[in-house]
Parts: C-alpha cells; structure tokens; sequence
C-alpha cells in the first residue's frame, strides 16, 4: 500500500515576503513586449503607461491615431491625446512631418524604448525615404531603425473653427452609447450640421436623443457615418409660430342704466333717460 501524500506545502518558501505582491513568474518565449522599469512604474496617470505598452507591442506599420487607439481603449479623445502629449514630453515619442514620393505630407510616429538612449553609430533613426520615380514605382524597402515607427493618418483638423456647443453635443454621444466615439476630424466634420439644428431652435438633449435612439446592435461602419446620415436625412423642425400681438386698448363697454322716463335700459355711463326719452322731450319744447 502507497503512502499518503499530501499537496499542501509542509513550510513557507524560504525567503517569501510576508505581504504585497508574490510574482509568479513564466518564462515566455513568444507574444511578449519588453518594457523598462522606468516606463512601467512612472508616476502619473496610468492611461499614459497603458498606451505606452500598447503601442510598444503594436508591429511597425500599425496605425495610432487618435481615433485608431479610442476604438481599441475605453478611454475617449481627451484622455488618449493628454496620454500622447505626455508620451511625447517626456521623450518616449516622437513626431516627424515628412513628405511622401505622391506629395502628400503625413506624420509619422517614432516611439522610442528608452528618452534619449543610445542611437547607434548612424546617428539618429532617420524618415525612410521615397523611391525615385520610375515607369513602373517599385515598392520602397522598410527602413531599419531603432525606434518602432507607426505610420499614422493626416493630421487631425483643428476645432478652433467649429461651434463649440455642437462639439459639446458630440463630446456627450459616447456618454450615452460607448460605440458612438469620434475623432478630432469627426467632430468638426460633423459640427456645422449640429451647428444648424442649433439654430433651428432643437436643445441639445433633443439631439442626443436623435442620433442615439434606435441604433443597431452592431455597428458595420464607423459611428461618425451613421451620425452623418442621420443629420442628414432627418428634416429641421418647422420655426415656432410667431406671438400674436397683444391688444391693449380695447373700448370700454357702459354699464345698464334704466330710464327714468319709460324705465327701458340703455347702456350710459350715468343714470338719466334714454335717447328715445330725450329727443321726445326736445320735440314737445320745440312745439
């Protein structure tokens, strides 16, 4: 007969904390992201370092925009720009206009491991650059670099521009339905339509729940077209009718008075006889 054995751990590992965390470790050798402790256990908001790793596991060629991140994070627009510009002080990314062989200009992101490390002995990374122009272009050969580069979109139009309670509008959607998050260019795309509806006399929770009632339960395109159509194809509301004008002077109407002659009543202001009273009168004095 076997002996009984037991999984319960006869003494505490030698050297164990006796509180906080107890790492639990395994060796990976695939689908991991290296990221330094300095980057890890920076102070300040932990939306920053989320987008950080996310980013630094993300292959070259992915896109991080603004709008590219708020589909994968809960987090809207505000947040993700204030963790972008707080990546971008700090040094871990970087931003470079750069001219393509088309001649279009595109930003493209750098986004380093380490602010202000070691860039090898070429110097810097440097733009890939574009191919020369030939009959037949042939496709331009990635460029080796140190820092994960990430092509991104045009560069978001400013809302300086726009009405700023129609972006309030907008801004208040994804309160409403988390789906209904929209990029910087977006918002001002949309804005002048909400600009008008406005105008029109239509208050805002009015249209909050114009274009959030009724959606379907999966969205096949972006949120920003179903909003479009929306404000598109739903008619302005008719203007209110205009007040109509108060009457102030109005006659004033004489009270009954009863005759003194044939006692009939007749309206007057004072008591007295009737008209019929007095021009009979009148005639038997004339004769």
């Amino acid at each position: 007969m076997a002996d009984p054995q037991s999984n319960a751990r006869l003494r505490a590992d030698a050297g164990a904390p006796t509180s906080g965390v107890i790492h639990v470790r395994t060796r990976l050798t695939a689908d991991f992201t290296v990221i330094s402790n300095a980057l890890a256990q920076r102070r300040g908001s932990a939306v920053t370092i989320g987008v950080a790793a996310y980013i630094l596991s993300l292959p070259d060629g992915s896109p991080v925009s603004i709008a590219a991140l708020c589909e994968h994070f809960t987090e809207g627009e505000i947040l993700i720009s204030r963790a972008l510009r707080e990546l971008e002080a700090a040094g871990y990314l970087e931003r470079r206009r750069e001219r393509l062989a088309t001649g279009q200009i595109r930003t493209r992101t750098y986004f380093y491991d380490v602010p202000g490390g070691d860039p090898g002995p070429d110097g810097p990374p440097e733009p890939p650059k574009p191919p020369r122009p030939r009959k037949q272009p042939a496709a331009p050969a990635p460029a080796e670099v140190t820092a994960t580069s990430v092509t991104v979109g045009e560069d978001p139009v400013s809302l300086t521009d726009a009405d700023p309670q129609a972006i309030a509008v907008l801004s208040r959607l994804r309160r409403v339905d988390p789906r209904l998050v929209l990029s910087v260019r977006e918002a001002a795309r949309l804005a002048p339509a909400v600009s008008q509806w406005l105008a029109a006399g239509v208050g805002a929770p009015e249209i909050t729940e114009l274009l959030t009632t009724g959606l379907p339960d999966r969205l096949l395109v972006r949120p920003a077209g179903i909003l479009a159509f929306r404000l598109r194809e739903t008619p302005l509301p008719a203007p209110p009718p205009l007040p109509l004008p108060q009457i102030t002077d109005r006659p004033s109407v004489q009270p009954f008075q009863t005759c003194d002659g044939c006692d009939r009543a007749f309206r007057a202001p004072h008591p007295g006889r009737c008209r019929d009273c007095r021009d009979g009168g009148r005639l038997r004095a004339a004769g």
